[in-house]
């Protein structure tokens, strides 16, 4: 073999390499407080798969699917991790999502977990919304939402057009008062004292003492004892009926990479994964998983209230347009 034959072969072998590097790459698309599984959770999915997972995170869920449409012509994501029942119908209506069934789903401990029948996204946990108040300020706890009406100027919400929490703390006001929600909200503002982007810029405001109270989950004690040792706060779900954020997985449609994105989905339900969500992501595991003792001082509801996937899909762009305009009224 001539030394030019040779180098042209070892180019070629090298680039054989690193095409099928390439086409084995899954790209993910989610929230930067998501960044914790590439401690073990990616290595150990890379290893096993002969893959290689590029993370790149986004500042809050409403981004997610903002880069989605962009590049629904020309999809650069193969997943989308974070999907909540909101994100899910405003992806439907730009058709951003393959089905997946996961045979994993036998693993999931309560089937009222699978908010999409239609198998668009993948539930991997869930958790309750719930108020977090200072206990050195708020001396009487709101045992309805009505008794923070007496709180004016004192409430930390997010912003439902731009924050997962805040859009699912309005279902949750919807899901009470139904066909009432507007006149509650016109009552509930004056307790309102800003409206966040997100749930970080929110815990900013309240850790610096702007507000004694915000819109937060179930699980904050249990996140403070376990990294302070104690906490100032304390958690209350008004009127005793909770309303459960559940978070899903979805393969990108478009994606070159449905096979691998399928394998790293069940990945999500296996005992490996599932029992690394309560000390990292603060919620509630889908599956039958042991909870830390420390979840022993998270909120769980015996009650709760919910909205149909189709109602949501139907109704949401208008739900926003109403609380737009009675959160900017004189």
């Amino acid at each position: 073999m001539s030394k030019k034959i040779f180098i042209i072969s070892i180019l070629s072998i090298l680039f054989c390499c690193t095409k099928i590097e390439d086409n084995n790459q899954l790209t993910i698309y989610t929230y930067d407080s998501f960044s914790w599984i590439q401690k073990s959770l990616v290595p150990y999915f890379e290893k096993s798969h002969n893959c290689k997972i590029k993370l790149v995170l986004f500042d809050s869920t409403s981004g997610i699917l903002t880069r989605l449409k962009l590049e629904k012509d020309n999809p650069q994501a193969d997943i989308a991790i974070g999907i909540t029942p909101t994100m899910l119908a405003q992806s439907k209506k730009d058709n951003l999502f393959d089905k997946y069934k996961s045979p994993k789903l036998e693993n999931i401990k309560d089937i009222s977990l699978i908010f999409d029948k239609d198998y668009f996204t993948t539930p991997y946990d869930y958790g309750a919304l719930a108020v977090l108040y200072n206990t050195d300020k708020i001396k009487k706890v709101p045992a309805n939402f009505s008794d923070l009406f007496n709180h004016k100027k004192s409430l930390l919400i997010q912003d439902p057009r731009t924050s997962s929490t805040g859009t699912d703390f309005l279902l949750w006001t919807i899901a009470l008062h139904g066909n009432n929600w507007k006149n509650f909200w016109s009552s509930f503002k004056g307790s309102v004292l800003t409206s966040s982007t997100g749930w970080s810029e929110s815990f900013a405001k309240f850790e610096s003492g702007e507000a004694p109270m915000m819109i937060s989950y179930a699980t904050d004690n249990a996140y403070s004892i376990h990294n302070y040792g104690s906490s100032a706060y304390n958690l209350v779900i008004p009127g005793g009926k909770a309303f459960l954020q559940i978070e899903g997985a979805s393969i990108v449609k478009g994606s070159s990479q449905t096979l691998l994105a399928g394998k790293f989905i069940d990945f999500m339900l296996s005992d490996m994964f599932q029992k690394e969500i309560p000390l990292n992501q603060w919620m509630f595991p889908v599956t039958n998983t042991e909870l830390p003792e420390v979840f022993s001082h998270a909120l769980h509801p015996e009650q709760t209230v919910s909205i149909p996937l189709t109602e949501i899909e139907d109704n949401l762009d208008q739900w926003l347009i109403d609380w737009e305009k009675i959160m900017v009224a004189d």
